[in-house]
């Protein structure tokens, strides 16, 4: 490592957090602008190739309460980093909630650091000091110095200078063990100058001048912190250090060796037990996971009785954490270790009894086998007897049910017991006082180390891109993760994007992520067994959750699926998340790991899944067009209030959006399911209902997506008026993202139905559809002709919302043709009708027009207000897009006005959000940009 942790030799961007928040690019530092962009930089570096919400970063970037626009105004800035960042650099990605930083962590500092100081773990002394010494050099300064003050230095700085301290106070402890006490001496003394509360490194410098022979200084440093605790605090130095000190005043032996355990006052040695299997190789990661375990066993020294399971689904690497934390702390227990696998899920044996479990383990303890009691109570009355007072480890693996740990438990709160399960074991909980850790997936980063130590160190960094996907399609499962690794490492002429190419296929995935000669060694078979000895009722809900189409679900779902009621499927699906096999990530809300989704679609079809997956479709139908009518009028035939039994309560705009946008996954891949399963009568209709919230996200990529699966659908049963719609639906999203063209043609496609069906209101629809795009390709007369048309036949109807889309085609031509009063007043007609049809996307679009040619008529406060208006309306509504539009028309008035900077201000803001949105109007406002360019202030 080069200076200030420098990557030596290597090009391109490199940041460092662990000091002033700096850029680097090929090794030269860039500016990176004010200090809210650089704030928001750096929380995307501290969770790299992770999901940074939105929310959070708003309540990072402001200490108050955020404006209004706080969503905008970071739109803006991540903007800006995009530029910098340019194509080459590293990217940064919109995906709901919020953004991600797609970058190697290993061009952060922070992250190296992190690395670092989790390899060194478990090594030997030289090696563990050498990697902690690198770590440490890392640190250039007071962390994210040019942006203290604000609320993300306040979160984030004491965090990692505890890190530092934290690598500092283990670098040390391997120094000691390496006999460099001498050495030491200087250094703990400032830095127990420095940090005089700090009970270790008070410790580690009483241990280093007693080996170095000056036992009166050792003493004195404990006096002095003794002394400045009591004082300032009111409490004691804690249980470790008096118990140092107490060595240190009877010159105990222990302090240079490590003893066998003998018995007071009998004269002999009993057996120390030390049953931990080996630990595993390659292991990374679970730092958080490690220090709550250390937590836990602090708590153990307090008195109270530890007891910690260590639960998740197949494969997560439960017994790898619990054997790797055991073999860490394995000195502090000097009475012993014991372990028993219990087989809880075991394909070949039945679990194992307490009785068995306890026989074993008085074995270990030196109880001959005549002499262990043959009642179940008797053993274990023997068995905590004999731990009483007894400082033990005690790990029991693959737990089943509570039911066969409690006999195992120890009476004494000297020991600690760690138990590993597939399922929570509540029951240990309420009974026992027990501590649930769950064990959650490896981030990216983590499952790309594990690749390397478990496979062949350098394939990953030569193919980066391809080991960030194939953590992912291995879900960061550690399981699959290792299964993958050795796959790499018995083939090195493989690549790993070779890999990568056989697991993309979810329906291959499985069987690519097995292990030729050993059966057992099968991310299936780990998922078989949980699914086996899940009661039939469950494993029927399980497996009936493969047909959900997207990534997750909800119980109103779940019961149209299994033909039940919400509640019951709440029970069902509970049921399933205590043993893992499903996961709330949030309340009500539940999801599938990716690998078990792939093995529940794998599982063997039932005679009514078709019929179930219809029952499902129909609830997104019925759930879909109950909440689309709360965001505008529903201007179709189409009626499915009676499709389920059940849907969500949705009473508001706000709640219908919350529930399209925690839906959307879902219902788009639903349409594609439909046409999959043959059920095209529903897949049109589902395309259809989504259309309003389509019009208020317009998310462009999944719109073309929904809609051409739903045109698949209507051209499938010959459906005229799903055609119209589908094709016209097309239409709409090819316009609004510029591709005027193709929503031409869309848009003649749907009025060549819609004539031969002879339906005048479709065919004003589709005329409606035509002028406005007619008009941007600048044919005005036949946009013209169609606008008069379709206003004809929408006023002999009497359907008064369609006029108004009429009236504001027609102004639209009238603005170009220069008739800007006539075309005025066709939008304020327009604009009460929209009022009056309560359709807010709509009316704020027809709010901007009119600001427009107000504009033009020189009437500027006219204009500001009709944009201001607008403003409000789209952000009550959550139209963005119309957000953009109404700031960028109040850019031009301010320009027109002389407000270069408030012009530049809007324009900016404008131009975030049409990037954002895919807009073509983006070329339009950079025009404007470049015009004012060194303008103003």
């Amino acid at each position: 490592m080069t200076p200030h942790g420098s990557l030596e030799g290597t090009a391109g961007f490199e940041f460092r957090l662990l000091g002033p928040l700096e850029v680097h690019l090929d090794g030269v530092p860039l500016e990176t602008g004010r200090m809210p962009v650089r704030a928001l930089l750096a929380c995307l570096l501290l969770e790299p190739n992770q999901v940074v919400p939105m929310d959070r970063l708003i309540d990072t970037l402001w200490d108050d309460g955020p404006p209004a626009s706080a969503r905008t105004i970071i739109q803006g800035y991540v903007s800006r980093l995009r530029k910098f960042f340019g194509h080459d650099g590293p990217e940064i990605i919109t995906r709901a909630p919020g953004y991600l930083l797609r970058v190697n962590g290993d061009r952060i500092d922070a992250h190296r650091a992190r690395n670092l100081i989790n390899r060194a773990h478990g090594l030997e002394p030289a090696e563990r000091s050498r990697l902690l010494t690198e770590a440490l050099s890392l640190w250039s300064g007071p962390v994210l110095a040019d942006i203290a003050g604000s609320r993300l230095y306040r979160m984030v700085a004491p965090n990692l200078d505890e890190l530092r301290l934290l690598a500092l106070e283990e670098r040390i402890a391997a120094d000691l063990e390496l006999g460099r006490h001498h050495q030491l001496i200087a250094e703990l003394s400032t830095l127990v100058d420095q940090h005089p509360m700090r009970e270790r490194l008070t410790g580690q410098l009483m241990l280093a001048n007693y080996r170095a022979g000056h036992r009166a200084e050792a003493q004195a440093r404990f006096h002095e912190l003794r002394h400045r605790l009591s004082h300032e605090l009111g409490i004691d130095p804690g249980p470790e250090l008096r118990e140092l000190y107490e060595k240190l005043l009877r010159d105990d032996p222990a302090l240079r060796n490590h003893p066998s355990r003998v018995e007071p006052g009998l004269g002999i040695r009993r057996p120390v037990p030390a049953e931990l299997p080996p630990a595993p190789a390659g292991f990374v990661g679970r730092r958080l996971e490690l220090s709550t375990l250390d937590a836990m066993r602090a708590t153990n020294e307090e008195g109270f009785s530890l007891i910690t399971v260590l639960t998740g689904t197949a494969g997560v690497g439960k017994s790898a954490l619990a054997l790797t934390w055991s073999h860490r702390v394995a000195e502090e227990f000097p009475d012993g270790q014991l372990y028993a696998s219990l087989r809880g899920f075991d394909s070949e044996h039945e679990p194992l009894t307490p009785g068995e479990a306890l026989t074993s383990m008085l074995k270990a303890l030196g109880v001959a086998a005549d002499a262990i009691p043959v009642e179940l109570d008797d053993r274990t009355a023997l068995y905590r007897s004999l731990l009483a007072k007894r400082k033990v480890l005690v790990l029991l693996d693959n737990a089943r049910d509570s039911d066969q740990v409690l006999p195992l438990l120890p009476g004494s709160a000297a020991s600690v017991v760690v138990v590993t399960s597939r399922r929570r074991l509540d029951g240990l909980v309420v009974r026992s006082g027990a501590r649930v850790l769950p064990l959650e997936t490896l981030s990216t980063e983590t499952a790309i180390e594990l690749l390397d130590r478990a496979g062949v160190p350098g394939k990953s960094a030569a193919e980066p891109d391809a080991a960030a996907e194939l953590a992912e399609l291995c879900g960061g499962l550690p399981l699959a993760l290792r299964i993958a690794a050795a796959r790499l490492a018995v083939n090195p002429a493989r690549g790993v994007s070779d890999l990568v190419h056989e697991l993309t296929d979810e329906r291959t995935r499985l069987q690519a992520l097995d292990i030729d000669d050993d059966a057992d060694t099968s991310v299936r078979r780990a998922f078989d067994i949980s699914y086996r000895s899940l009661p039939p009722l469950h494993a029927e809900t399980f497996r009936m959750l493969g047909l959900v189409p997207g990534q997750t679900f909800t119980a109103h779902a779940v019961a149209a699926l299994c033909s039940t009621d919400p509640a019951g499927a709440q029970r069902r699906l509970r049921a399933l998340a205590l043993a893992h096999l499903v996961t709330e990530p949030e309340p009500d809300r539940f999801g599938m790991h990716d690998l078990l989704r792939a093995y529940a679609r794998e599982l063997p079809v039932g005679e009514g899944d078709t019929e179930a997956l219809r029952r499902l479709l129909r609830y997104y139908l019925c759930a879909a067009d109950h909440a689309r009518r709360f965001l505008r009028p529903a201007r179709d035939e189409l009626d499915f209030s009676d499709a389920s039994e059940h849907h969500p309560e949705i009473g508001s705009r706000s709640q219908a959006l919350e529930w399209f946008d925690a839906e959307w996954p879902n219902l788009v891949t639903a349409v594609r399911a439909a046409n999959a399963a043959g059920l095209h009568d529903l897949a049109w209709p589902l395309a259809r209902l989504q259309f309003n919230y389509l019009m208020v996200r317009c998310p462009w990529e999944d719109w073309m997506r929904v809609y051409s699966d739903g045109a698949d659908s209507a051209r499938a049963v010959g459906d005229p008026v799903g055609k119209v719609l589908m094709s016209a639906g097309l239409g709409v999203a090819c316009a609004r993202s510029g591709n005027l063209d193709e929503a031409l043609a869309h848009y003649e496609e749907s009025y060549r139905v819609a004539v031969q069906t002879g339906d005048s209101e479709r065919l004003a629809m589709t005329q409606v559809n035509l002028s406005s795009v007619l008009f941007r390709l600048r044919r005005y007369e036949e946009a013209k002709v169609h606008s008069k048309d379709a206003l004809k036949v929408y006023r002999s109807l009497g359907d008064r919302y369609f006029v108004a889309g009429a009236l504001n085609n027609l102004a639209m031509v009238e603005q170009v043709n220069g008739e800007l009063e006539a075309a005025l007043r066709y939008l304020r007609e327009a604009e009460d009708l929209y009022r009056e049809a309560d359709d807010l996307e709509t009316l704020a679009m027809v709010l901007n027009n009119c600001g427009e040619v107000s504009i033009e008529l020189g009437r500027l406060d006219d204009g500001e207000r009709f944009h201001h208006e607008a403003l409000d309306v789209a952000r009550q509504c959550g139209s963005v897009v119309r957000q953009g539009s109404a700031n960028l028309g109040l850019g031009d008035a301010a320009r027109l006005r002389g407000e270069i900077s408030v012009a530049r201000t809007r324009w900016e803001t404008a131009l975030a959000i049409f990037e954002m949105e895919g807009s073509p109007k983006v070329r339009e406002v950079r025009q404007r940009l470049d015009e004012i360019a060194g303008q103003g202030v």
